[in-house]
């Protein structure tokens, strides 16, 4: 003892986690100010749950309210409340030590996973239970001072002192008031966190929802309420669209807002909210996720990319739950099979929602599907765990609507012939393309509805979907044997090739477009058209894919020819090759090339263009 300031050394595992926590547990400075106020905050709540619970607790009257003072000339920042406050016991179990069982183990692993930088975050959760995050402060400060008195009757005044090297100092105080004031002298190079505007920036970002007023310099800096902790009939639409545009910097009203509550399997409080616009869709960059974690109304991660997958980063809003379980910084979440639960959740009760919304308001949910389609579509494509789910959510043109008209997959099977053996699709660029194309004739001729795909995503959805309600999903370009075929009538077959003929014909247009088809054969599904082909690769927009990676437009994937025996062009091509005439073989590849675009698919133009010039010249001739 020396004029009544006691000297103390730091505990052996305290040391050793100092070392960690200045020189390599946070990755952001900013944190210390955080795990500083939350401290503060802690202390508050604690005292007023004493105020309820004693006999005397009237005494305890000042504001419950977090005061922070910055000195850009002494370059001094300081941190007060009026919580329960310390006791000299307290400061040095606290501050001082490491008391509880268990801890040695987490230095131990701790020291380990700073060695190896491989070996992750470490598995336990120190928040809350040794005040850990105090020491941040010696990230930025040489010095720290603790003025404390313990709300406690009688008790006395301490001040705490050290600057992170190894030992405190203890003295007797002139505290008047119950509560805590630390007090940092700031590194050289953290100046900067004496200035007022730094401070308020960091505050709006990590605390703006902390349960206390948070003043500095006498400014009342956290004015946003965390509406998310109270009951939704509490709160008018007004404060949900000024909450939105605070935290998402927006200046229009949300489209969707979904606020709710749930205890179990978690305890989670969310309030979630879709954008009026989707950005992505007009060329701009791709979103970041807009859902911020909290635990207890102190933020965790901001942009969470572990509480939503990345579909859902259209979505903005926060989720508190005091169920995580966080590292030492609060900055890594540590139980990845509890974030994984609660990931599956809120995205469960986001979906739920959105299929409520759609039954509730077709036209609003139609609104909101033109926007943000593709991120459902993503989700479908992408999420195993939702897909079921999001494939719900998913709407297209049929040729049984009309133009700009959508539908889902449970109205159409709830349409479904009573024969109809499976859902049916077909893709193309547009309603026009695919309504002047060969494959609907079959579906028209017996009133089938046929779903309309425009994107390549939305044929791999359906096509890795197999079935919906127990009833197939079949791409009407596919050779599948559940695709209907033609009623003909007795008209129709009067005019159609002999049988002898139609077998002679097949084995000449084999031979003749050789390995650019796997198999020619009459077709049963063609009304008006003279030729068709059907993918060998599920859909065509498979085979365009690896056309497009390949880079070689003359290597088209065969696919199989069906040919209209009945159409006059195949006829006349049947009379061509039965009478030796080498122009046959350029019209059954035009047949060959007219089937190949109807389908979308990219072809090398240039022999096209001759034998087209070749088939005029013939045309024209012959007329003259």
């Amino acid at each position: 003892m020396n004029n009544n300031v006691e000297t103390r050394e730091f505990q052996t595992e305290i040391r050793q986690l100092l070392d960690i926590v200045i020189n390599s547990l946070y990755t952001d400075r900013n944190i210390f100010l955080r795990e500083l106020i939350s401290n503060a905050a802690d202390a508050s709540e604690k005292l007023r749950y004493f105020k309820l619970t004693e006999e005397n607790g009237d005494r305890l009257n000042l504001p419950l309210e977090i005061s922070i003072q910055t000195d850009e000339k002494a370059h001094t920042l300081t941190i007060s409340d009026n919580g329960i406050g310390m006791t000299k016991e307290e400061l040095i179990e606290n501050l001082g030590t490491i008391a509880h069982s268990g801890s040695k183990e987490f230095i131990r692993k701790l020291t380990e996973a700073k060695k190896d930088s491989e070996a992750g975050p470490v598995d336990l959760s120190l928040i809350g239970q040794f005040g850990v995050g105090f020491y941040s402060a010696f990230m930025v400060a040489d010095k720290v001072t603790i003025h404390t008195r313990s709300y406690k009757p009688d008790a006395e005044s301490w001040v705490w002192t050290s600057d992170g090297t190894g030992t405190y100092s203890l003295a007797k105080g002139d505290k008047s008031t119950y509560g805590t004031s630390i007090t940092l002298d700031l590194k050289s190079d953290a100046h900067n966190y004496s200035q007022a505007e730094e401070i308020k920036r960091i505050i709006k970002r990590y605390s703006s929802f902390v349960p206390f007023p948070i003043k500095v310099n006498g400014e009342k800096v956290n004015t946003v309420e965390a509406i998310w902790t109270k009951n939704p009939s509490q709160i008018s639409d007004e404060e949900y669209t000024e909450f939105y545009k605070y935290i998402d910097n927006a200046y229009q009203e949300p489209f969707y807002k979904l606020h709710f509550t749930s205890d179990a399997p978690l305890s989670i409080r969310a309030l979630l909210f879709v954008p009026s616009e989707n950005y992505e869709r007009l060329g701009f960059s791709r979103m970041e996720r807009g859902v911020n974690l909290f635990c207890k109304k102190v933020l965790i991660q901001e942009k969470s990319e572990a509480i939503v997958p990345e579909w859902m980063r259209f979505v903005r809003g926060v989720i508190d739950s005091d169920d995580l379980p966080l590292n030492i910084s609060r900055e890594t979440l540590q139980d990845n099979a509890l974030i994984s639960k609660l990931n599956k959740v809120v995205t469960t009760r986001f979906l739920k929602f959105l299929d409520e919304q759609a039954k509730e308001n077709p036209d609003k949910y139609k609104q909101f599907y033109e926007k943000f389609n593709r991120f459902l579509k993503e989700g479908a494509a992408t999420d195993y765990t939702h897909r079921d789910a999001l494939v719900k959510l998913l709407r297209f043109e049929s040729n049984m609507t009309a133009k700009g008209e959508l539908t889902s997959l449970e109205d159409y099977v709830g349409r479904m012939k009573e024969d109809q053996k499976a859902i049916y699709y077909v893709g193309g660029t547009n309603r026009e393309v695919i309504e002047s194309g060969p494959y609907l004739e079959v579906f028209k001729d017996k009133g089938i509805e046929v779903l309309y795909t425009y994107e390549a995503v939305d044929d791999y959805i359906l096509d890795n979907l197999h079935e919906y309600k127990g009833k197939k999903i079949v791409a009407a370009e596919q050779d599948n044997a559940e695709l209907p075929d033609i009623d003909l009538k007795e008209t129709q077959t009067e005019g159609d090739l002999s049988e002898d003929d139609k077998k002679d014909l097949l084995s000449w247009f084999k031979e003749t477009l050789g390995d650019k088809v796997t198999e020619v054969r009459v077709s049963k599904r063609l009304v008006d058209s003279p030729g068709v082909v059907l993918s060998a690769f599920g859909t065509h927009s498979m085979q365009k894919v690896m056309q497009l990676m390949s880079k070689d437009l003359t290597n088209i994937p065969a696919g199989i020819l069906e040919i209209n025996s009945r159409h006059p062009v195949i006829k006349g091509i049947n009379e061509l090759r039965k009478a030796g005439d080498p122009f046959a073989k350029e019209a059954a590849e035009q047949v060959l090339h007219n089937a190949q675009i109807a389908a979308g698919l990219i072809i090398d133009p240039r022999n096209m263009v001759n034998r087209l010039y070749s088939i005029l010249e013939r045309a024209v001739t012959k007329n003259n």
